[in-house]
């Protein structure tokens, strides 16, 4: 309880700024929304440094969360991660490719640190465990600051954000991204963001139940056992990384996807029933493609929209994942101690049964048509308006 209100005191800030900054980027440079993050987690982890030092009392940890929620936090980065991925890429397959490459290093180094952190601070102590911390977030912003290149070419009209102008492009990126759009593109637009939100809110929410699924009975795992199975599950983001470099190559974004579904619905329909640790283990085997929805999502709604709209688009898809992934884990947690008692399994046959939403709103997309020929159309139709208005 005490982690998961420090969690949320920090989000809304989070939320936020995460909608602002990113969007900010369309127009004055995507640094901001790298660096931002990184200072508020270089802060975090020096007051955790100082408190476990100076013993300092525990409300600090709210005091802390919140600052980095003013500073972004995690959204705020991975928006910012995408929105750079996508201004550097010269295709779509190569956008597809960059964007399950973040995925996949988030995904593995999280999943590395979880299982070394323990042994480090074992070893070490939270003092110097901390500090090392704050070390490599300073070390990520100075790179930030003077090394990585700009991304976004910033005129002079454009140099000031804190004029009126400025003001509001940067208030109001996430909502022009709607309102200057056809009605085809906000369809295709809200019913990939839905998609991606349902497959999200199952995939978050069981994922996180798996360790409690492990030490009840009958499995009844032991710590050995249970980080041996957080390591396949980190593999997994490996293994859909590369299952997604082959499937460019011969197949549409959809039918990826449509692969994808099924390796997690394979995966949970097998967990719901696994009574013996071989089984448990043998999980990992069908979820072995089950992340790569994920980027290709991303990489879909990114070839829909504006080159000048991506860190709209990506600043909205942070601020949802962050609140689906927070949902979930509220949800499930709750379902699973409600059926635990009759069935401990029931939650990944609810994850499993809702694949049939962002499976059903694929269908739907591939009816209606996107990709590069669609976003030609869509380009074509919104500026429209604006060419009468030049002709007039």
């Amino acid at each position: 309880m005490f982690s998961m209100s420090m969690d949320l005191s920090g989000l809304i800030p989070s939320l936020l700024v995460t909608l602002i900054i990113v969007a900010y980027g369309d127009r004055h440079g995507r640094k901001a929304s790298l660096f931002l993050p990184s200072l508020g987690g270089f802060v975090t982890s020096s007051f955790y440094f100082s408190i476990s030092y100076f013993s300092w009392p525990l409300y600090i940890f709210f005091f802390s969360s919140v600052i980095a929620g003013f500073l972004g936090g995690f959204a705020t980065f991975l928006g910012g991660c995408f929105s750079y991925a996508a201004d550097i890429s010269h295709s779509a397959k190569q956008k597809t490719i960059r964007i399950a490459l973040i995925d996949m290093i988030l995904g593995v180094s999280s999943g590395l640190a979880g299982i070394v952190s323990g042994y480090f601070i074992e070893k070490f102590g939270f003092f110097w465990s901390y500090g090392t911390a704050s070390a490599l977030h300073f070390v990520n912003m100075m790179y930030i600051i003077f090394f990585l290149q700009e991304t976004v070419h910033v005129s002079e009209s454009q140099a000031n954000p804190f004029s009126t102008e400025g003001f509001r492009e940067v208030f109001s990126g996430v909502f022009l991204l709607f309102r200057n759009a056809s009605i085809k593109k906000r369809a295709l637009i809200s019913l990939m963001l839905f998609g991606f939100m349902s497959y999200l809110f199952g995939q978050y929410g069981s994922s996180s139940l798996f360790t409690l699924y492990e030490l009840d009975s009958p499995l009844c795992w032991d710590a050995v056992l249970i980080g041996w199975g957080s390591a396949l599950s980190t593999f997994i983001f490996v293994t859909s990384f590369l299952g997604l470099f082959l499937f460019t190559k011969w197949m549409q974004d959809h039918y990826i996807v449509f692969i994808g579904l099924l390796s997690w619905t394979t995966g949970m329909l097998m967990a719901a029933f696994a009574q013996t640790t071989l089984l448990m283990f043998l999980v990992r085997l069908p979820l072995v493609l089950a992340f790569m929805p994920f980027p290709i999502l991303r990489s879909m709604m990114s070839k829909v929209v504006l080159d000048t709209e991506q860190g709209a688009l990506f600043a909205c898809i942070a601020c949802l994942e962050s609140l689906t992934g927070t949902v979930s884990g509220v949800v499930f947690s709750s379902v699973y101690a409600a059926t635990v008692m009759w069935l401990p399994g029931f939650c990944f046959l609810l994850a499993a049964g809702l694949v049939l939403i962002p499976f059903t709103l694929v269908c739907i997309i591939m009816y209606i048509g996107y990709g590069e020929e669609g976003r030609h159309v869509l380009l074509v139709n919104e500026g429209e308006p604006e060419d009468a208005d030049l002709v007039s």
